[in-house]
C-alpha cells in the first residue's frame, strides 16, 4: 500500500492519496531510494499531491539517501508552490543538502529569482558556507551565467545583507570572481555595496 502512495503522488492523484491514507498507508514510508511520497511528488512538481500529503501531515524535512528533502529539493529546483507549502509547514531552514548547502545556495546558482526571494524572506542564512567553501552569492557568480536572473539574485542577496567580501576557500572574493568572468553588472552591484 505504501508504494501505491508513491505512485499516486507521482501521478498527482489526490483522490488516490486520500483513499490510501484513509486505509492506513504510512504517510512517510520510504521507497528504495529513501524517498517519501511527498519527495516523489516534489521531484515531479506535482503540487496537488504535495499539498494533499503536506496537509495530511507528511514530513517536509524527511531526507532520502542523498540528503534531499521535499523542502530542500523544492528550493533547489525552483518548485515555488511546493516550497511555499513546505515553509508554512515546518521546513527546517538550517537543513543542508549533500553538499552541506542550504536550499538558498542551489536556488541562487540555478537562477530561481522568486525562490531566492522567498527563501530570504523566510529567514534562510544568506551567508551559509557549503562544503565547497561557497555561499549563495559565490555560487550565483561562479556557477551562474551573469545574465539578468543572476544579476537580480545578486541584488537580492546584497539587499538581504550578504557579506560581499566573504571569500571562497582559496581566498577569492565574489568581486574577484565576477571580474574574472566578465560579469559587469554584477561587478557594479558588488562595488556599489562596498566589495573589495
Amino acid at each position: 500500500m505504501n508504494i501505491q502512495l508513491h505512485k499516486a503522488a507521482a501521478a498527482d492523484d489526490v483522490a488516490a492519496i486520500r483513499t490510501l491514507l484513509s486505509k492506513g498507508a504510512e504517510i512517510d514510508a520510504r521507497d528504495a531510494s529513501g524517498a517519501t511520497a511527498l519527495l516523489v511528488a516534489t521531484h515531479g512538481n506535482k503540487v496537488n499531491a504535495a499539498r494533499a500529503l503536506i496537509e495530511a501531515g507528511a514530513d517536509v524535512n524527511a531526507k532520502d539517501q542523498i540528503s534531499d528533502s521535499p523542502y530542500l529539493y523544492a528550493g533547489a529546483r525552483g518548485h515555488l508552490d511546493i516550497l511555499k507549502l513546505t515553509l508554512s509547514h515546518g521546513a527546517d531552514l538550517r537543513s543542508t543538502n549533500r553538499y552541506g548547502g542550504t536550499a538558498l545556495i542551489p536556488a541562487s546558482e540555478r537562477g530561481h529569482v522568486e525562490t531566492v526571494d522567498t527563501l530570504i524572506k523566510a529567514g534562510v542564512d544568506v551567508d551559509h558556507v557549503n562544503r565547497l567553501g561557497w555561499t549563495a552569492l559565490l555560487e550565483a557568480i561562479i556557477l551562474g551565467d551573469g545574465g539578468p536572473r543572476h544579476v537580480r539574485i545578486v541584488a537580492l542577496l546584497i539587499r538581504a545583507g550578504a557579506k560581499v567580501d566573504l571569500a571562497d576557500n582559496d581566498g577569492v572574493t565574489p568581486l574577484q570572481h565576477a571580474r574574472g568572468r566578465g560579469q559587469g553588472e554584477i561587478v557594479a552591484l558588488l562595488e556599489k555595496a562596498g566589495a573589495k
